[in-house]
């Protein structure tokens, strides 16, 4: 059973935002399914938790309905976020919503990045905003992100965004089901047997046997394990190099 968690954090009933996340958990269904993969898909609706994401900003303790949507996020498989565009970067209520996340909950995970706006001026969003915010929190966003302005909904563009929200969730479904490179726990020894690279999928703390791995794919076998990248040579303190100057 694979978890397909799609978060939507649009603020009005009905909202584009939604309609994209719809058309978006839809394709990725399809492409799962004609991979052989059963989905689970669970939705997340942003604007119902939004006086309990203000106290638990507060109070440092989610509860609730709240409780249940941030264990569904680390509970995914994969993820598809879609907010909608204020004053060129995500929406407040999903930023806030985003800081809930419990440390490493998405680490790992495959996400499909998405925005909708007003005009084609904000289509960098995904890239200036979602992309860096997802990267720090260790998620692996696919390479299609699907940006969609008010002219492509029943316009001349609707075809074209219907092309990449496939595209995006064929991606999703290629990079969930393939292997990809295990992140470790802080602190964790990484070991690898001498016979062959090993590599965990992605949800494998999720779920999945103990132990289980497969093969590392031919275009990854020529990266060095990290236990073979040397360390920085030592950095000499600003206060010495200040006293070297005479300062």
């Amino acid at each position: 059973m694979t978890v397909l968690t799609v978060i939507s954090a649009g603020l009005r009933v009905p909202s584009s935002t939604r309609n994209v996340a719809d058309q978006l958990a839809a394709a990725a269904r399809t492409s799962f399914e004609a991979a052989g993969r059963v989905v689970d898909v669970r939705f997340i609706d942003v604007r119902d938790h939004a006086h309990e994401i203000a106290d638990a900003l507060l109070t440092g303790f989610p509860s609730g309905s709240l409780r249940t949507a941030l264990d569904d996020v680390a509970a995914a498989d994969a993820l598809i976020v879609v907010t909608p565009t204020f004053q060129g970067s995500y929406s407040g209520l999903f930023k806030s919503f985003a800081d809930l996340f419990e440390v490493d909950s998405v680490r790992g995970t495959p996400v499909l990045l998405a925005a909708t706006g007003g005009s084609e001026r904000h289509s960098l969003v995904i890239e200036h905003a979602l992309r860096p915010l997802f990267a720090y929190l260790g998620a692996l966003a696919v390479p299609t992100g699907v940006y969609a302005a008010t002219s492509d909904f029943g316009g001349p563009g609707a075809s074209a965004l219907t092309d990449r929200i496939a595209r995006a969730a064929r991606e999703l479904s290629a990079i969930t089901a393939g292997p990809a490179a295990a992140v470790p726990p802080p602190g964790a020894a990484v070991l690898a047997p001498p016979e062959a690279a090993v590599v965990a999928t992605p949800g494998a703390s999720r779920g999945a046997t103990p132990g289980a791995a497969a093969s590392v794919p031919p275009r990854l076998a020529s990266v060095p394990p990290a236990s073979a990248v040397p360390d920085f040579p030592e950095v000499t303190p600003f206060e010495q190099l200040l006293a070297r100057a005479g300062h």
